[in-house]
């Protein structure tokens, strides 16, 4: 195991296990017919892996997807087997110190290669089009609507996955065109069920979900819910009680790292310069505020 600092992971290294894929956040491992999905403490900012990581970040994404599994189950099935370190295969515990609080053994699913965007407020990507063309993934929305305002309605806005650099926000008809029209019926539905009811509780929690994307796949024919659900690297949480359309909103998320590196002017090409221990370490404050916010409970 690498790290920065003592408990930060930026690297795994599951010495005799198969590395399925490393992402900008996650290392995945085959176990058999299931995966091994670790969140790293690595953080991503304009495309870019910083060499910086955040402290806790990898737990609080873990522990706030499982908390979003079981709160979903009657609508969704997911791919989670377990995150019980001690119901891992024999050969997986000796790397608990790698592994534990942060990982999942899951299901393999056949992933489905559209990201299901729900939208409830306008924001980022979908606010840039909207000025443009009053319009966001195609979606006619009323005139006069400002960063940062509630749409009269959740919308579903997919776009492709992309193996480097940005995802690309497609229309309905493109979806369609990829995966065929009863299944992207079945994606918008579900996409849409599933953020109104996650983002009707945060409310009950003071956390406004602006918008979040989703993952699914086929296991044994059966579609469900996979990779990461409802986290700040998913998604933007705003504080309710800051929450004032016309702007930029606070939010428990990357943004910090993102306004830091705007500051010293990074020309956005490699190398990534190292964050200062005061960014990571506030960064960090925002996940795990993320993670107490929603969940009530300590991570």
């Amino acid at each position: 195991m690498k790290s920065t600092t003592a408990g930060v992971v930026l690297e795994t290294d599951l010495t005799g296990v198969e590395r399925f894929s490393r992402g900008k956040v996650r290392d995945v491992y085959t176990i058999g017919d299931r995966l091994l999905i670790i969140a790293t403490d690595r953080i991503s900012a304009f495309d870019y892996i910083l060499p910086t990581g955040i402290p806790e970040k990898g737990r609080v994404l873990t522990q706030l997807s499982l908390f979003w599994f079981d709160f979903l189950k009657d609508l969704t099935p997911n791919h989670l087997l377990t995150a019980n370190v001690d119901e891992y295969p024999e050969e997986l515990r000796q790397f608990r110190n790698q592994i534990e609080g942060r990982s999942m053994l899951v299901k393999r699913a056949e992933m489905i290669q559209i990201e299901c965007v729900a939208r409830g407020y306008l924001a980022g990507s979908g606010w840039k089009e909207y000025r443009e063309h009053g319009t966001v993934c195609g979606i006619r929305l009323p005139a006069g609507l400002r960063d940062g305002d509630r749409l009269p309605e959740p919308i579903f806005t997919p776009s492709t996955k992309a193996q480097s650099g940005h995802d690309e926000n497609i229309s309905f008809e493109h979806a369609c065109s990829m995966v065929g029209e009863e299944l992207a019926g079945r994606l918008r539905d579900l996409t849409v069920g599933i953020y109104s009811r996650a983002a009707q509780y945060a409310q009950t929690r003071g956390v406004i979900i602006a918008d979040t994307k989703f993952e699914f796949g086929f296991v044994g024919g059966q579609l469900v819910l996979g990779d990461e659900v409802l986290t700040p690297d998913s998604s933007r949480f705003w504080p309710a009680e800051t929450w004032r359309p016309g702007g930029a909103q606070f939010s428990y998320d990357k943004q910090y790292v993102r306004d830091y590196l705007e500051s010293i002017h990074w020309n956005k090409q490699p190398p990534a310069p190292k964050l200062p221990d005061e960014v990571a370490a506030h960064t960090s404050e925002k996940y795990v505020q993320a993670y107490r916010a929603l969940t009530g409970r300590d991570l």
